[in-house]
């Protein structure tokens, strides 16, 4: 069977999540975060994920800016940065966080061919909402879903029902594209195909599946039918 729904994860997937901590730095009224923006961007989006998975075990949803907002504390106070102004800013650039360069001409491409297209997200819909304007790329989505439906984080397998329930199609005609290693592995112990971005060349997540594809970028996706 063909695919015919082709699903994106969102942060570090369309959107860069570095790209926040890099914009602050080159402001001079955060010049701080000169010598430390790329420590934070990492530890930021680290903790951001560990947080995630530890409420979705211990039964504890909140929304992911909620997450996003204790991971940057977390990440503030390890750099040795106590400035609400630049706590501050951090959030509003996390708001609209620039997609990478290739996900425009990547998306009409796949509209042009006839496929649906999505993103699947743990981001709350507010979130979301503004970093698809920010980029752009909404007249090339036909959906946005969030984790917030269903109250729990991926890779829990109620997240990735949404697809087949928006979309009324099979498993196999799926496939889901993540820049996170556990994502695409939890994705295709789920049934559906999987393309992981290794942007930066990490080893494959020793889990119970591992992604169908591993890929430098989303250029290719078009390609993949």
């Amino acid at each position: 069977m063909s695919l015919t729904t082709y699903v994106f994860d969102a942060y570090g997937t369309l959107f860069d999540v570095n790209a926040a901590a890099k914009r602050a730095a080159a402001e001079p009224e955060h010049a701080a975060l000169a010598d430390h923006w790329p420590k934070l961007a990492f530890d930021w989006r680290r903790k951001q994920l560990e947080y995630s998975w530890l409420r979705a075990v211990a039964g504890q949803h909140c929304d992911f800016w909620q997450v996003t907002q204790d991971g940057l504390d977390w990440a503030l106070e390890a750099s040795g940065l106590d400035d609400a102004a630049t706590r501050t800013r951090l959030l509003e650039l996390y708001r609209e966080l620039a997609a990478y360069e290739e996900v425009p001409e990547m998306l009409a491409a796949l509209k042009a061919a006839g496929k649906q297209t999505a993103i699947l997200s743990n981001g709350s819909p507010q979130m979301l909402d503004g970093a698809v304007q920010s980029a752009g790329i909404g007249d090339q989505l036909d959906a946005v879903l969030s984790v917030e439906s269903v109250g729990i984080f991926k890779p829990s397998s109620k997240v990735y029902d949404l697809v087949e329930a928006r979309f009324d199609c099979a498993r196999d005609e799926v496939l889901f594209v993540s820049s996170n290693g556990w994502d695409a592995a939890g994705a295709a112990g789920y049934g559906f195909h999987t393309a992981w971005v290794n942007r930066v060349r990490e080893p494959v997540d020793r889990l119970y599946a591992k992604p169908h594809r591993i890929l430098s970028d989303l250029s290719s996706i078009p390609e993949i039918t």
